[in-house]
């Protein structure tokens, strides 16, 4: 692993899964709210719900192994993520796009690409994803799925022109009933191919042609 004291990626990663450790206990307030109303974003809104640190690792792994360079990620909560494409976006002179859906959490999120030193490769979207990313129509390389889960489908299918024979679909939380839904539906699509990863909790999509 790269040195944190010289590396400024990892000091701010270091930082923010430091602060990441009451998450649980924040997620499970989030879903007590689902008794009385369905569960919204907001609910969640100073949780990190971030991957996980071996997670990240594999993930600029990936990036490196197929050079990839155009990045568009869905939900970036506090940057955790990011920070990891961006330190494979480094490697391959990519960039990224994220979109979070609440204003507060694409602050600090921001905040955080600041201190890492990798706001140039970054550019930030605030709103509802079917928006924020409604006229893309540049070439996908990697799309990082890891936001509201029942936008996973709609939003895959508005992205598909931007998809091309290299193109991987990274969906995360793939465990969960809305993903499971989705994954379902893209199985039966022949032109793609799906891997799973960490006991199912991961799905990558690839092109079948």
């Amino acid at each position: 692993m790269i040195n944190a004291t010289i590396n400024p990626i990892q000091t701010t990663l270091n930082y923010l899964f430091d602060d990441a450790k009451n998450d649980n206990l924040k997620v499970i307030k989030g879903f007590a709210k689902s008794v009385f109303r369905p569960i919204q974003p907001k609910d969640f809104e100073d949780v990190y719900l971030s991957i996980s640190r071996k997670q990240g690792e594999e993930l600029v792994k990936l990036i490196k192994k197929h050079d990839i360079k155009n990045m568009v990620e869905f939900g970036t909560s506090f940057g955790i993520s990011t920070l990891f494409l961006a330190e494979g976006a480094i490697a391959t002179n990519g960039n990224i796009i994220t979109t979070e859906l609440l204003t507060t959490k694409a602050k600090k999120a921001v905040d955080n690409f600041e201190k890492a030193g990798v706001s140039h490769l970054i550019e930030m979207r605030t709103g509802d994803a079917m928006t924020t990313l409604k006229n893309h129509d540049q070439p996908i390389d990697l799309l990082f799925l890891d936001g509201w889960k029942d936008l996973y489908l709609p939003l895959f299918n508005m992205l598909v022109p931007n998809f091309h024979a290299q193109t991987i679909i990274y969906v995360d939380n793939a465990d969960m009933k809305e993903s499971k839904s989705f994954l379902n539906t893209i199985r039966q699509n022949k032109d793609y191919q799906l891997q799973s990863k960490y006991d199912e909790k991961v799905v990558l999509i690839y092109k079948s042609f």
